[in-house]
């Protein structure tokens, strides 16, 4: 089964469609490379607009993605104190609510004796999508996923296995394993690295896999993608690529594959907020650019008190 997000169009965090069940997130200012009280922020590009908006907690509450004018596809998010409540997700064609397209998905919390979270996907012309229950572990890691719509039931189950540094989630979908997400750290010149290696089956089978690794600041410093060689039984890797950073900030990428080697620079201009976020982003040698505007909550400085006697 397919579940639905929204589609981000600058930021990998989030979220394309994807074939594995995965947990209900909240998504905060710090997911979309942001800082400070950020009230909204609207990303444009040659493909399209993206406005997001916060509460003054720095969660996400709203989305619009803008495809053209008369196209658009519109997310809120409400909450209970930290829990997400309820998201809807409004498709506007031609100016008009779809309502076929359309969808709400309300959650239930129940926390005795584990974590567990129901939810429900029911379109705006009142069809049943989907229900999804998520049941956690004493320990608040996600356990299991049962999905269930018109078409049947689907049941997701997450093993967690740790074996001194290194953690692996791997995801049977229906008893047949999807997915396995290996953590684990390794010391180097630079510190202490965090290495994530993720694979991918069809049908048991290994398909592909990706390798990433971070720097001490959690920043993605190489990426590598591999394709799985029934005839050696074993990934070999596709392409990789290296980043490059100036103080903080993602300066270089280089792409590299068995043939071929590419380079893209990446300049940013700041606004004057402090602290600060980059408003301007442009990607060399192809001069694309990517602009965000962005807007703050009023940030109130304590009365200075006298201390004249």
């Amino acid at each position: 089964m397919k579940k639905h997000y929204t589609i981000f169009f600058l930021f990998s965090v989030f979220i394309s469609l994807t074939s594995w069940s995965q947990e209900v997130q909240i998504f905060h200012v710090r997911d979309f490379d942001l800082v400070g009280k950020v009230k909204s922020c609207l990303v444009i590009t040659d493909y399209g607009r993206e406005l997001f908006e916060f509460n003054e907690d720095g969660i996400l509450v709203k989305t619009v993605t803008q495809y053209n004018e008369q196209d658009q596809d519109i997310t809120y998010y409400k909450y209970e104190g930290v829990e997400l409540v309820e998201k809807r997700m409004e498709s506007y064609k031609n100016n008009t609510l779809d309502e076929s397209t359309s969808m709400a998905n309300f959650y239930e919390i129940d926390t005795v004796p584990n974590r567990k979270v129901l939810e429900k996907i029911i379109s705006y012309d009142k069809q049943f999508l989907e229900q999804q229950e998520y049941q956690y572990d004493d320990l608040g890691n996600l356990v299991r996923i049962v999905s269930s719509n018109t078409d049947g039931v689907d049941e997701t189950t997450f093993e967690h296995t740790q074996v001194k540094n290194e953690t692996t989630v791997s995801t049977f979908t229906n008893g047949i394993l999807e997915k396995s997400v290996r953590t684990s750290e390794k010391n180097g010149p630079k510190g202490t690295q965090k290495v994530v290696l993720t694979k991918e089956y069809i049908d048991g089978e290994p398909n592909r896999a990706t390798e990433e690794v971070f720097n001490t600041n959690n920043k993605l410093v190489t990426h590598e993608d591999f394709v799985y060689d029934l005839n050696e039984k074993e990934f070999v890797s596709q392409q990789k690529q290296y980043y490059q950073y100036s103080n903080n900030s993602l300066s270089k990428v280089v792409t590299k594959t068995l043939n071929t080697e590419a380079a893209e620079e990446y300049i940013f201009q700041y606004d004057s907020h402090k602290p600060s976020n980059w408003v301007k982003q442009i990607v060399t040698p192809k001069n694309n650019y990517t602009t965000r505007i962005i807007k703050y909550y009023e940030e109130t400085e304590p009365s200075e008190q006298s201390n004249k006697k």
